[in-house]
């Protein structure tokens, strides 16, 4: 199956690998604790890498960065999540270690991406007589 343009993204990537690693961690919970705080960490996770791709598959820039930017939402909202799992003792220090640089590298390229949507194009427009 060919790749899709969203799965040529760096961005898109490391939201699947956030989204994986909290899968994993996830999956060795307690019932309770994975149909609370776990489906909703899941959930927000997984949210990132699907509105990246939405965004790329809607028919203008500004629409993109709209569901970018819902995507660094959910991002924050996995953040608070992740520290809600920390503090009832369902995240390790050692988990929180392995998950958090993805978070501040993810934040980061969201970021980047959102400035970039549309920038050639406003560019060569910028140039045209």
């Amino acid at each position: 199956m060919a790749r899709t343009n969203f799965e040529n993204l760096d961005v898109y990537r490391q939201a699947e690998k956030l989204a994986d690693e909290i899968w994993t961690v996830v999956i060795s919970w307690d019932h309770f604790s994975k149909l609370t705080v776990g489906g909703q960490i899941t959930r927000a996770a997984d949210s990132i890498g699907a509105n990246i791709a939405e965004g790329t598959g809607r028919g203008s820039f500004q629409d993109n960065r709209r569901f970018v930017r819902t995507a660094r939402g959910s991002l924050n909202e996995t953040r608070h999540w992740l520290r809600r799992a920390h503090r009832r003792d369902l995240l390790t220090t050692e988990m929180v270690k392995r998950i958090k640089p993805i978070i501040d590298e993810l934040a980061q390229r969201l970021n980047a991406y959102i400035r970039s949507i549309g920038r050639s194009l406003e560019k060569d427009s910028a140039n045209k007589p």
